[in-house]
């Protein structure tokens, strides 16, 4: 056993004097207070995230999508082969996936990073080929651990660097579904059976195997603290993803949340460094049972519940319209003195 080197310093939260004045904006708009929903409260998010109010429109939205296959997929939790993985990743590279439509229409790029392909394909920041059964073995070495988190937390330097206001990070992966259930049934102390779902579609003896691998992974991976457990019965993606929320949070970047495989990792990326939460809004909620148990854990209220569930960042592609609509509303409207109309009677 090797320590983690990989660590945050302290989270600073979001602007809250920003995130005020964007409040105070919104009561002297031209409509009534609140009528606009839950688009106000986030509108409020984004300023204090830039610490601007109004605040901009995002001008560089980047969607990543970290892929990675699983041994534990070999124990039948999937109802597509692991080949699919890297066959996938060839066709988001060829803009031909859905997270490739729905992030033209959301005006965000997207990179596809391989983590840990089973494949011979080389990569800047592949951490190994596939991580273990975690059924049966670690998922990750301490030392792979440690470079799946420096991993993510460089990616997300790389995007920042860039010019990225915005990040997604998106999964592609076989077997991703089951580790990071896994996770998150071990971090909210939930029974398998309670948190296993469906996944790609699998039938119900397909479920069954899929929660014994979760038992079993849960088993070993019991006590385990943060780091540990994402290297027992976690993954090289989920770590590099959880590197990636941590330090988008460090680097005062707001992010969207896809589904259940990147809330999982956000579950340990809170745990890893606290406050992390504050800069990271969740996108949608899917059918999966672990999902629900993440975003209740890290008290986050969903976008979107439009019953996704294929991962990618495509959750998380289709609600960037809607924050972008939040945006504009707060930095275009006019107030009620501007405009010339009449606020609501004193009484």
């Amino acid at each position: 056993m090797t320590p983690f080197t990989v660590t945050w310093p302290k989270i600073s939260p979001p602007d809250a004097a920003a995130a005020a004045d964007a409040r105070a904006r919104q009561d002297r708009l031209t409509k009534p207070a609140g009528a606009l929903g839950r688009l106000e409260q986030l509108s409020i998010w984004v300023a204090g995230c830039q610490g601007a109010c109004p605040p901009r429109q995002f001008t560089r939205a980047r969607i990543v999508v970290f892929a990675a296959d699983h041994g534990v997929a070999a124990a039948g939790v999937s109802a597509y082969p692991s080949e699919v993985t890297a066959q996938m990743v060839a066709n988001i590279e060829a803009g031909g996936a859905a997270i490739n439509a729905l992030a033209a229409v959301a005006d965000a790029g997207v990179r596809v990073v391989d983590i840990a392909v089973d494949s011979e394909a080389p990569g800047p920041h592949r951490v190994r080929r596939a991580s273990g059964n975690i059924a049966v073995e670690d998922a990750l070495s301490p030392a792979e651990a440690d470079a799946a988190l420096a991993a993510g937390r460089a990616i997300a330097d790389e995007e920042v660097d860039g010019g990225a206001d915005l990040l997604i990070a998106g999964d592609m992966g076989i077997g991703n579904t089951t580790a990071a259930t896994a996770l998150v049934a071990t971090v909210s102390g939930t029974e398998p059976v309670a948190a296993v779902g469906r996944g790609t579609g699998i039938d119900d003896a397909g479920w069954m195997r899929k929660t014994a691998a979760v038992r079993d992974a849960m088993f070993r991976a019991r006590r385990a603290e943060p780091a540990e457990l994402l290297r027992i019965a976690g993954g090289a993606d989920l770590a590099a993803m959880t590197g990636f929320l941590a330090q988008a949070a460090v680097r005062r970047t707001p992010v969207l949340l896809d589904g259940l495989v990147v809330t999982a990792a956000a579950l340990l990326a809170e745990r890893l460094a606290p406050g992390a939460r504050a800069w990271w809004q969740a996108a949608h909620r899917s059918p999966e049972p672990a999902h629900t148990l993440a975003l209740n854990s890290l008290g986050l209220e969903p976008i979107l519940d439009l019953g996704m569930r294929l991962g990618e960042g495509t959750g998380a592609a289709v609600a960037l319209p809607v924050l972008r609509g939040a945006v504009e509303t707060l930095s275009s409207m006019a107030t009620f003195d501007a405009a010339g109309v009449t606020d609501r009677a004193s009484r």
